[in-house]
Parts: structure tokens; sequence; C-alpha cells
């Protein structure tokens, strides 16, 4: 049966005959649906062609057993052909545009194994004949464009202001399921359960990380909650897009101690942080190559030239302008809404609510930051054959005549977009014009320019290139350009803010800061660390107690606001820690000389003293500015070989042992007396901290190995060590100790960074997972949440993978740690506070040379300071008191907060004039710094976790095929997922509909069974290639290949599927045993797994995991 084209007048007539005639064929309908061949990925990966307009509309396809009626064909030059994905066609009719489409499925290969009832077609175009696209059974999937659009307008700015005052739309962040971009989901605030959004229509031009206002769905047509405790729902999609974070400190040396104070407390789900700036903050956008990716900003977001610090008295709260977008002005209203919406959902706990997008109101960064690959080989195979026939017809061509070509992106949640050739970069449309098909091995840099109503795909710009998919480089500027990395050279304007020469402190300096140059003070820092920010010192004081000294490098004796270095790190807001470097935040002068306390250099810095008593209380505690000399840069294995008894300080020698130069009249007996000292300290603190009720959790990473061209040869987990937790304890003390001290004198104004409790309902689904294994599990607080964990550790001592399963399992629940500004939640304090630490108040102050947070406090703390001085100097003055004990007396930044003296007129006075002098931001302007710096936090994640994943599969390429063992986490009818503990990586294998393979699925016990099957499968009409290989499921081996001793120099380097190659896997390979047909599997079964590295220059990197069986019959 073969299809035709028709002109809209001879729409309905047929559309009418066409319902006699269904009704006629409805026993073959089965079959019927499969005679629409649709465009596999080969062809609409490489649409091609030449288009007067992009803006292609749908039309109407009916069905003839007669030929093509040429009359109704018009030229190819007139046409806007659509392309139609991979799909089936059922009979119902077709929802309201715009509505979400519950129904509707597409089919796997393209969306994610769901499938739709009516035609989503992709916009493509070709200049080839009708005819050649028959002759490819392509024509029925290309269609004469009417003026109709595939989408609903988006309401406008009026409307959405309106409704979200009324509270019947909600904003939110539009996520989208990396396994299905079908299905994404909206994070509300103040809604526990996410609001799903289903189908292209619903998604209405929404891409990953927009913020959007999104119409909920009558609770009748909410979907089914998918999944259940311990057991994965596979039947289509993936649980929820935000049920994957892990909780990771920074591979190699970036890894330790300190920035394990960030990494471990922080945990990631997709959260509902805004990636977005707003008025009053600095912002540029940029990339590894000096482009603009910033975001597209509304009309409200803008910055303010010359001024990003308005000054307050400390005391200043300024809204945001409620007749902002998205802002509405009646939040009671809001409020009302959103609690009516969390009754309803509270009484519908197994469905989902699902909802549509109705306005886009700030648009993602990665609108600007797409990555992918241009699909160009068919268009130059038709271009060649173009050549050949006009030679035979005599005819000469003069050029490649294509309008646009398609961009897949290598990102699974974003679409499929045109290019405009016209818009190319010249090097590349001459590479097009040399016929040269290596471009589809080359990753670009593109961003999404328009996407109308008219248009089922977005239309996107193409950059530049990065280089070969399959190298390390490109690969790396191409996960920097995706999340906005600056790593561009600083500007002449920043460094000239910065000494110039060698620099020495200023004698006023030693003036108005307390000399603690005598005192014994080090650092402990990554072996090849060079930007040292904090030291430590300790002192045995008479009476017993032991007074503990933090030192923080004090950068904003440099960093001045409102200048170019001060903008320019506002911008960059951290540094960017990948495996083989780092993207420094400043300047290298600073962070590497100037601000960092290396040894025998005197160094500015701000220092916090605390006096601690043998059970961990604190009695007293100074804070102030100081001048200090270090003595030594220990390194984390110095100091663990310290705490180990490794150190003999008798027998050493610097140069044999590895040791760092000790500087100044110190010995090494005083460095590991104080090392010693800090460790016993710290085991108490620490102690103390999970006593109150902090949670941890804890699970390894792989460190990787690298040749000496830069790529990985082996790896292996970290192991946290007694050195981290030694200076983790002291940091998190001071960062608690700053957040303090800058709220209670600046309640309104000070940078705080806070943890919400986790999600409900998933850490509800994560008891009931332990629960059903055996492990009792109480999550009524953080503190019991840790209790029972450490028991399950105990009880799994000799398990220690399915120990970091469940830790694995633990970190879904939680959300995402944010800074905020206090003079947002000062009407509810309760939501101050840091759910894993359990400690009220939290920010952080110990890392300024990499986080620009830090910075803000320490100008806040400076602040206090001055203020405390002022306010002391005028009270002795007026009173003629003689302050003899200064430690006690200290009325802003010692242990007790003289409230009475902060609210005094005195107080008052000197509060506003150091916060005017150190430029203390308002809280309005806070805010947008709050935002932009979790923004930037998060992408820096996104990097460390990118770069990750990119050197596992190039460590996967270099062994070309790995044997290990698995961890089933997940498991059904369709697929089961596995976590990978020699790569820390999880991981799906889909077995459904395999060619020799029989699934029986047991769903009482959920107990999968995988036998190999003598009878092959029937191949349905109209899908050719529906069902897969074995070998694409499974690497089956015989035990007789097994037993062979393999040569070294016959391995094979290629991979075949359904052969060995063990050149360099030979070994491990022998190590792991297969697995033999019937595999019975179970949650939690440990199985044997294949993994190799597909893409690279071909598309997308993938692990490719399969099991690793044997078999006879194979």
């Amino acid at each position: 049966m073969r299809g035709v084209f028709v002109d809209q007048s001879h729409v309905e007539k047929a559309e009418d005959v066409e319902k006699d005639k269904k009704k006629r064929r409805r026993p073959n309908r089965r079959s019927k649906q499969n005679s629409l061949v649709s465009v596999g990925s080969d062809v609409l990966g490489a649409a091609c062609g030449s288009v007067n307009e992009l803006r292609a509309e749908p039309s109407e396809i009916v069905e003839s057993s007669g030929t093509f009626n040429e009359e109704h064909l018009p030229r190819a030059c007139d046409v806007a052909f659509i392309s139609l994905p991979t799909m089936h066609i059922n009979e119902q009719a077709a929802p309201p545009e715009g509505r979400s489409m519950q129904n509707q499925q597409l089919n796997s290969s393209d969306y994610g194994g769901t499938m739709i009832s009516k035609p989503c077609p992709e916009t493509t175009a070709c200049k080839e004949s009708i005819g050649s696209y028959a002759s490819k059974d392509c024509l029925l999937s290309h269609q004469i464009c009417h003026q109709r659009k595939y989408f609903a307008s988006h309401w406008s700015i009026e409307s959405v202001n309106e409704t979200l005052e009324k509270g019947h739309i909600f904003k939110a962040l539009f996520r989208v399921n990396a396994h299905n971009r079908l299905e994404a989901y909206c994070k509300i605030d103040g809604v526990q359960t996410d609001v799903l959004i289903s189908g292209v229509p619903a998604q209405n031009r929404a891409v990953e990380g927009d913020i959007v206002a999104i119409e909920i769905d009558p609770s009748s047509s909410w979907t089914k909650m998918k999944g259940s405790a311990g057991t994965f729902n596979n039947s289509g999609s993936s649980d929820d897009y935000n049920s994957v974070p892990e909780v990771t400190g920074l591979v190699g040396d970036s890894c330790k101690g300190k920035n394990k104070v960030d990494a471990a407390y922080e945990y990631v789900n997709g959260g509902n942080c805004s990636p977005f700036l707003v008025k009053g903050f600095h912002y540029e956008g940029g990339a590894s190559s000096g482009a603009d990716v910033g975001p597209e900003l509304i009309e409200h977001n803008h910055s303010v030239p010359g001024n990003s610090y308005p000054t307050v008295n400390g005391r200043c709260s300024t809204a945001l302008d409620p007749s902002q977008t998205g802002f509405p002005r009646d939040r009671n209203e809001v409020a009302s809404s959103v609690e009516k919406l969390n009754a309803t959902i509270s009484s519908f706990p197994s469905k989902r609510p699902t909802g549509r997008v109705v306005a886009i109101l700030e648009r993602s960064r990665r609108r600007d930051a797409v990555v992918g690959y241009l699909s160009v080989n068919q268009c130059l195979s038709n271009w060649e054959e173009c050549k050949k026939e006009s030679k035979k017809e005599k005819k000469k061509l003069l050029s490649l005549n294509l309008d646009c070509i398609m961009l897949t992106p290598t990102d699974p949640k974003f679409p499929k977009m045109m290019v405009f050739v016209r818009d190319l970069p010249d090097i590349i449309k001459k590479r097009l014009e040399d016929s040269d098909a290596t471009i589809d091995m080359e990753l670009v840099a593109a961003r999404i320019d328009d996407w109308r109503e008219e248009n089922y795909l977005p239309q996107a710009h193409v950059l530049y290139i990065f280089g070969r998919g399959g190298e390390i480089e490109p690969q790396i500027a191409a996960i920097l350009f995706q999340n906005a990395i600056h790593s561009s050279e600083f500007s002449a304007e920043s460094l000239s803010c910065l000494p110039r020469g060698p620099w020495e402190v200023p004698l006023e300096e030693f003036k108005s800061r307390r000399d603690l140059r005598n005192l014994c003070i080090f650092t402990i820092d990554p072996s090849t660390a060079t930007d040292l920010d904090d030291a430590l010192s300790v002192e045995r004081l008479p009476s017993g107690v032991v007074r503990v000294g933090v030192h923080i490098a004090d950068v904003s004796y440099f960093v001045h606001p409102d200048t170019a270095l001060d903008v320019e790190a506002q911008i960059r807001s951290t540094s960017v820690y990948l495996l083989r470097g780092k993207l420094p935040m400043l300047p290298s002068l600073l962070s590497n000389n100037l601000g960092s306390l290396s040894p025998g250099v005197d160094r500015l810095a701000i220092s916090i003293f605390w006096d601690i008593n043998l059970t961990g209380e604190i009695v007293d505690q100074w804070i102030g500015r100081t001048v200090i000399r270090s003595c030594c840069k220990l390194s984390y294995e110095n100091a663990q070989d310290i705490i180990d008894g490794l150190f003999d300080v008798e027998g050493f020698s610097t140069s044999e042992d590895g040791f760092p130069k000790l500087h100044d009249h110190f010995d090494w007996s005083d460095v590991v007396r104080s090392v010693k000292s800090l460790h016993d300290i710290s085991k108490i603190l620490k102690e103390k901290r999970f006593d109150d009720g902090a949670l941890r959790l804890d699970s390894s990473k792989p460190v990787f190995f690298f040749d000496e061209d830069g790529t990985p040869y082996d790896s292996i987990l970290s192991e946290r060590k007694d050195s981290d937790c030694l200076v983790e304890e002291f940091m998190l003390l001071a960062n608690r100790t700053a957040a303090e001290v800058i709220y209670r004198a600046y309640p309104d104004s000070a940078l705080l960074r806070r943890h919400p409790q986790p999600n409900l309902r998933k850490l509800r689904e994560f008891e009931a997972f332990c629960s059903k294994h055996g492990f009792e599990l109480v999550t009524s607080s953080s503190g019991q949440l840790h209790h029972s964990l450490e028991r399950i550790r105990d009880l799994l001592k000799n398990d220690t993978v399915l120990f970091n399963i469940l830790v694995s399992y633990a970190t879904k629940p939680m959300q995402l740690a944010t800074y905020f500004c206090s003079g947002d939640l000062k009407d509810g304090e309760k939501d101050l506070g840091h759910y894993a630490l359990a400690v009220p108040l939290y920010t952080h102050f110990t890392s300024p040379l990499r986080r620009y947070p830090d910075i803000v406090v320490h100008r806040t703390l400076t602040a206090i300071i001055e203020a405390e001085e002022m306010y002391l100097k005028r009270r002795r003055t007026l009173q003629k008191l003689n302050n003899k004990n200064e430690l006690t007396r200290r009325c802003f930044t010692g242990t007790c907060f003289d409230k009475d003296a902060a609210e005094s007129i005195e107080g008052q006075e000197a509060l506003s004039a150091a916060a005017s002098k150190c430029r203390v931001p308002c809280s309005e302007v806070l805010t947008d710094v709050a935002a932009h710096c979790n923004e930037r936090k998060l992408a820096s994640k996104n990097v460390k976790d990118a770069s990750d994943k990119l050197y596992a599969w190039f460590l996967l390429k270099k062994k070309e095929i790995l044997m290990t063992e698995a961890r089933v986490l997940g498991l059904g009818p369709r697929f089961m997922s596995i976590y990978v503990h020699k790569l820390a990586i999880e991981r799906r294998i889909y077995y459904d509909e395999v060619e020799e393979l029989t699934v029986e699925w047991l769903d009482a016990t959920s107990t999968l069974v995988l036998s190999l099957s003598t009878h092959k499968r029937f191949q349905r009409r109209g899908s050719p290639g529906k069902y897969r290989t074995l070998e694409d499921v499974a690497l089956v081996t015989s035990p007789f290949e097994l037993a062979l001793d393999i040569p070294e120099e016959s391995g094979n380097k290629e991979w075949a599927k359904g052969s060995i190659e063990l050149k360099s896997s030979c070994t491990n390979a022998t190590e792991i045993e297969p697995a033999v047909f019937p595999l019975t599997v179970r949650l939690l079964s440990t199985i044997p797994v294949a993994l190799h590295a597909v893409g690279g220059d071909d598309g997308p990197l993938v692990i490719e995991t399969r099991l690793y069986m044997s078999s006879y019959f194979r």
C-alpha cells in the first residue's frame, strides 16, 4: 500500500472516506498501522535539502491503494518537507491542541519508548525529487505544509502575572528526563511532588532549565505514580528526573578535606534553584572561545553598570519589584493555592500531578550552549548521486544546494534542531563544498535562535567547531561551553587592580592587625595545590583548654567592591576544578601568590580562635584581622603519616622522606605535636557533631591515573582518611561561627547557606526499600538517619558495595543546598538551617580564593570587626573603661552576642558606618548574588561530574573492554538498572524484544529469568529491525574460548559483537566468571557485565554495558 499527498481542499472528503474504510479494515488494524513506513534515525539524522522556509506545517495523511497523484505534488522548491519520527498510529481522536498528551507515545528509538496518536513531524528539507524519496519508502513521511500550528501560543506577560497572582498557574523549573525526552518534571516551591509535563505539545517549546509557568491538569487526568520501593516499574521510562544525585567529593587533587566540606553536605537532585540573574548584578556570558553564551534575559533582568553593591546600614531589606514577571503581588493567595495543591496531592497519593506549559518566564542558559553533531553524510551522499546523474545527463551542477541540515545534540534532554546552511561558519561551508564527510565527526557549538509555534523543531545557529568528538580536549572544551565556564585569560583591567612587582605586607597593616608570625601555623592541602587559603594552629593553655586557630587568606584586602577584578570574580563565582587542572576564579598572581598562605612569607589573614575544653565545648572565641607566616605546607599524605605514627622525628630527613621544607625557628616536633593535637580535638568535635544530629553520606569515588599524554589508563576508588576529617571539622566550625556572627550583626543582609529538608515521599520510599531488605531505618531526623546508616554499615562491613548502594539511594531524597540572603527568610527562621549539618546557621567563609560568596562573607565580617572596634572605643571614651580582657569583652564577635549593644544608638551607628565603609551589600543585591552563585556552583559541579564520566569513557576506550561485576539496583520486564562499583556509575541494560532471548518476569517476587530461545521471533510487517540481536544485550562466550590461552599479540583492537577481544583485558576476563543461561536476577543480585566505550567520532560518548555470559550453544 502506498500513500499520496493531498491539498487541503481534499482533506475533509478524504477523511470521510477513510472513516468508512477503517471500519472495514479493523481486523487488520495492527498490520495496517505498521504499513506506514516512518523515517528512521538514519534519514531523520541526515535531513537535508533546499527549502524556502523552515516554518513547516502539519498536513493530513490519507492512505490509498493507488499510485502517487502527481497533480497534487508541488515543485520541490515550494515544499517544506516533514520528517516523521518512527511511530505507530492508532485511531483515537487527537487531544486538544496544546494539552498534555497523557495517552500518546512515540517509538523508543526516538523519544524513549512511548507512542503518540498523532503525527509529530520533525521539520526537514530536501532538494531531491519526490520519486527519489518514494524509492526509499520515505514519501509518506514528507507532507505539504498547511497553515496550522504545532504548539499553543504562549500567554502574554499580563495574563501570566494576573493568573500567577490568583494562584491559577505556578512558576516552576523545567527539567527533562534524560531517558525519555517526552517526560519533563516541574518543581513548584512548597510542593513535595514534581509535576509531570508529558508530551511535546504540553511542553510547548520549553527546554531543560527554563523557568516556566504551568497550568495543572484536573486530578482526574493525573497519571499513576511510577515505581515503588525496591523495584523499578520500567515499562517505558525512568523514575523522576531528579533521582540521580551522587554525593561526590572532588576527585584527584581536589578531593580532600576542606573541599569535602562543600561536597559531602550538599546533595543535588535538580532542586528548584533558578539558573538566572535578575536586576542589580553584573553578568557577562562566556565560554571557552570567548563567545557570549549568557542567558537571554527577560526585560526585567539587567545589570546595573558601575555599581553592583548599593551599600546599606546593614539592615536594609528591599523586596524585589512585585510587578516583575513571575513574582506575584498577593503571596497569601499563592500560598493558599500551593496548600490546595498539596491537599489534592495528598488525597491521591498514588497519582502524580500533570500539567502543561503556558509561558516561558526565563530562558535557560542551556539554549545558548548546545553541543552536538551535524548530520551531513546522507546529504553528501545524495549530492554525489546528483553529480553522477548530472554527468550521465551531461548537465553541470554549480554547487551543493542545501538550505538546512540537522543538528543532533549530545544531551538527550534536547530535541534535534535544524540549522540553516547560510548561517554556518565559513570553514564548515567550505568543507561542505569540498564534500568533506568528516564534519560528522566534529563536535560543534550552537545556540537555539528561534522556536515558533509553526515549527516542530527549534532553529539553531552553529557558532564554531570544537574538534573531533573522540579526543579529550574538544570534549573538555564542549563541557565548559555547555556550562558557560570562563576559560579565557583575565582582562588587563582586572590585573591592574593587583599590586605590581614584589609585594610585602604594608607597615600600617601591622598596626591594625594582630601579629601571629611567631605562632606555629601550617597548611594541609593536596600535594599539588597552589591556592592555599586556609591554615591551622593549636596551643595548650595553662587552664587545660586548647586554643585552636583557623587562619583564612584575607582576599577581600585585594578584591575591592565594584572594581574590574571584583566584577570578573562575581561573573566566574567559583574556581572550576578539572582532573588535570583548574580554571581559577581569581588571577594566579592573587590565588597562587599574593593571597596564598605559602610557607615562609608574611601573609594577611582573617583568623578565628576558639578555646575548646576536653568535652569539645567552646568556652571563648576571638575573630580578627591578622598577619601570619606559615612554617610549612603539609600534604594530606604527610599529615596522615604523622597521625599513623609513621613519622620518625629523630631519624627524619626532608630530602629523603619527601616531606616539605620547614621554615623559621620551628622544629618538626612542633609540627608533629600540633597535628596530633588537632587530630585528637577533631575526633571529639566530630563525635559531638554527630551526637547533635549531623548526617554524612559518603561513598567511594574513582581516582584516575594518567599517562604522559593525559589519557587515563587505570583507576582506583578513593578512601576517606583521618587527615581529611581533621581539616574538615575545623573548616565546618569556622563556617558555622562566621554564619552566627554575620547573622546576629546584620540579620537582613547576611549571605548564608541552607540545606532544606529532604523530599518526604522519596525518603519514605527509601525507608520502605531498606525495610524490604531487612534493614531498619529511622528517618525522623538527620541524626536518626545517620545513626541508622551507621548501624547498617556495621551489618554490611563485609559488603561495602551494598552499603555504597544504600548510601547512593539515601542521597536521592536530599535537596540542593543553596546560598540565600537572610533578609529573604526573616519570617521563617526554621528555614535558615542546614539539614545535613543539623545547625541553625551556616555559610561559606574558608575558601575565598575559589568561591565568591566567601569574599562577600569576609567583607561582612570585616565590617563587624570594624563596628565592634568603633563601638568599644566609644564606650571606653564615655565610661573611661580599661579593657583588660579582650577575648571576653568583644560584644559582636564573641561567643556571647551583646544584643543590647547592637540595638543601642551607638551600636547602630557603628554597624551602619562599618557597613558603608566595607560596602556590605543590601538584601536585594545579595539575593541576586546568591542566585548567580548557586547557578555557577551547580555548573561547576556539572563540569566535575561530566569530566569524571569523560575520563571513565576514555579509560574504557583504552582498555577496549572491561569485565567487572555489578549490582542490580532496579529490575523490571524491560530493563535493569545496575551499579558498577569499579567506576562508581549507574547504567541500564535493556533486554526486551531481543532475538534468541526469552524474558520471564515474575511480578509477585520481582524476579527476572533470562533464557536462550531456539525459536526465531516473528518479524512484524512495517517494522524492520524491531528486534535486536542477542549481542546487543550480552557478550556471550563459550567455555572453550575462555579456556584458550590468548597470545598478547593476537588480540584484536576492534570491537566485534559476539566475540571476545581481550588483548587489553584478558587478565580481567579470567578474574570475572561469566554467568550462564538461564540467568535468574533479583534486586541487589551481583552479575558479571562487560563494558566498552562507543561514540566519540560518530556520536555522543556512551559507556555501553552488556551482560557477560557463557554458553555452549553460541
